[in-house]
């Protein structure tokens, strides 16, 4: 272990993998913990920033090849693993069609540019539901390697304008103002590109950036100050693991609770580093071994949760507490095999350290190796659908009954527009409410009401759900107060169909 290791941040990779592993299996008491993403985000440009920064000043240049080979190592071997793993798994799951989908995911994933292709997806309303996608969370690391493509060539710019921290420090704030700056005003406007562009993720990496450049002489002079900035910063972060959700326009604004809470707790770190005086402090916590076990273990967690749970959901859809305890089982199982078998022992073989080239050339094929293997999978899924297969995905893809009688109203409509299927005058109704997912069971419950000689009333409207949404409509750029006020007059007219259900 390095004389430069921190315990405190490895810590804080643990706290962060908890965070995105509580949010994902359904954690209610953590409703905010996807927001360990943005942890991981700081950390990142904290320790990238230093380390380059530290080798510009040592040598006046940056190996490049020497930094991407050791990134490669890092990053690649493991996530390639998963995605083999995960397609192979698939092949026994998913439907073909879900196979050829997700698999095109698994290509974008591998060439780490999903996060591009999410951002289309979010703008196809009638795309498949990404929480069924078990490669949706590459798109963190899909930010990260495209930050690290990018930031090493912004400090050497820096470099080169002003020799020193100062010009470092001028461009990284710079571009960090100009990422947030767009990144806020677009998570009101179109949110999926706030979310998945990586150029409005910058200022996370830059903040952490410009927070590895703080003077030691700071904490000399200040030797107090950072135990209480470590409780601040580990309550900024514990209150947006509390009180954001799913719901939360997110990142924006919000997104500085986290990514402030992790810079103050970075910044203590450093300082107990040079004090070792971390008695009363979250570091000290931070560097408990529990933690640090975590911590070591966080890439292969964060690669393996999900298509876990992605599968498990699939195939047990109400998972009770006892099958989420075992599908954390099974990623730490999982994480600690790719680890100790796979991560580990290829990020420190002396033979592929010995040159830039070893480490670049097994990556450049282990990526095409992810590509070809994604691309193959998808073609050859429905390459041998029997009729009865293809006339199911044939039927899945044409418009529902309701919406093709225009029973589905347009965002701007208010007034409600009932639509009566099966035996009008039945003694018996179903009452269908919502939006287009809704619609969705239109087709099936017509025919189930012909059948049955029941009425089937619909109340359908474009981007509304049944439950009240507070949050702002990215697609439409307009609040749901057109909603509201159909909601309302909609369950009024529901009420009248048969007083007695409410």
């Amino acid at each position: 272990m390095s004389a430069s290791f921190r315990p405190d941040i490895e810590g804080l990779r643990a706290l962060a993998v908890a965070g995105v592993i509580a949010f994902h299996f359904g954690f209610t008491g953590l409703p905010g913990g996807f927001t360990g993403v943005d942890i991981f985000f700081v950390i990142s440009g904290y320790l990238i920033t230093k380390h380059l920064l530290a080798e510009i000043t040592e040598t006046g240049q940056l190996n490049l090849w020497r930094f991407y080979a050791r990134r490669a190592r890092r990053l690649l071997p493991a996530s390639l693993f998963v995605i083999l793993a995960t397609l192979v798994a698939g092949a026994f799951i998913l439907s073909p069609e879900e196979q050829s989908l997700y698999s095109k995911g698994a290509m974008f994933a591998s060439a780490y540019m999903i996060n591009l292709w999410l951002i289309r997806w979010s703008f196809d309303y009638f795309a498949a539901d990404a929480a069924s996608n078990p490669f949706v969370h590459f798109w963190s690391l899909s930010v990260e390697e495209q930050f690290y493509v990018a930031w090493p060539a912004l400090l050497v710019l820096a470099a080169w304008l002003r020799p020193g921290k100062r010009g470092a420090i001028l461009v990284i704030g710079i571009a960090g103002l100009v990422s947030f700056a767009v990144c806020a005003w677009l998570t009101t406007v179109s949110q999926p590109w706030a979310f998945y562009f990586s150029p409005l993720r910058a200022w996370e990496f830059a903040a952490g950036g410009l927070a590895s450049m703080v003077p030691q002489q700071v904490w000399q002079n200040r030797p107090r100050l950072a135990t209480p900035l470590a409780w601040l910063g580990l309550a900024l972060i514990a209150s947006a693991y509390l009180s954001f959700s799913d719901e939360t326009p997110f990142p924006g604004f919000l997104a500085l609770v986290p990514v402030a809470g992790t810079v103050l707790l970075l910044l203590a770190g450093a300082a107990h580093a040079q004090q070792e005086s971390a008695k009363k402090s979250p570091i000290k916590a931070l560097a408990l071994a529990p933690l640090q076990w975590v911590g070591k273990l966080s890439y292969s967690l964060y690669l393996w949760h999900w298509p876990v749970i992605v599968y498990a959901t699939m195939l047990t859809p109400e998972l009770s507490p006892l099958q989420r305890l075992g599908c954390f089982a099974l990623t730490l199982a999982l994480s600690g095999f790719t680890y100790h078998v796979i991560e580990n022992p290829i990020r420190r073989n002396g033979w592929l350290m010995a040159s830039a080239a070893r480490a670049l050339v097994p990556a450049v094929l282990l990526t095409g190796t992810g590509v070809v293997a994604a691309y193959a999978n998808a073609r050859l899924a429905v390459h041998d659908l029997d009729p009865a297969q293809r006339s199911i995905a044939a039927s899945a893809a044409q418009p529902s009954t309701a919406r093709a009688a225009g029973c589905i109203l347009s965002f701007e409509t208010v007034p409600p527009k009932a639509c009566v299927f099966g035996n009008k005058d039945a003694g018996r109704s179903i009452a269908l409410f919502g939006d287009s997912h809704a619609d969705h069971w239109s087709t099936p419950l017509i025919e189930a009401a012909a059948k049955n000689n029941y009425r089937l009333v619909t109340y359908l409207k474009s981007s509304c759900r049944a439950s009240r949404v507070t949050t702002w409509n990215w697609r439409l750029k307009r609040d749901y107060t057109e909603c509201d006020q159909w909601r309302e007059q909609s369950v009024k007219d529901i009420i009248a169909l048969h007083p007695h259900w409410w």
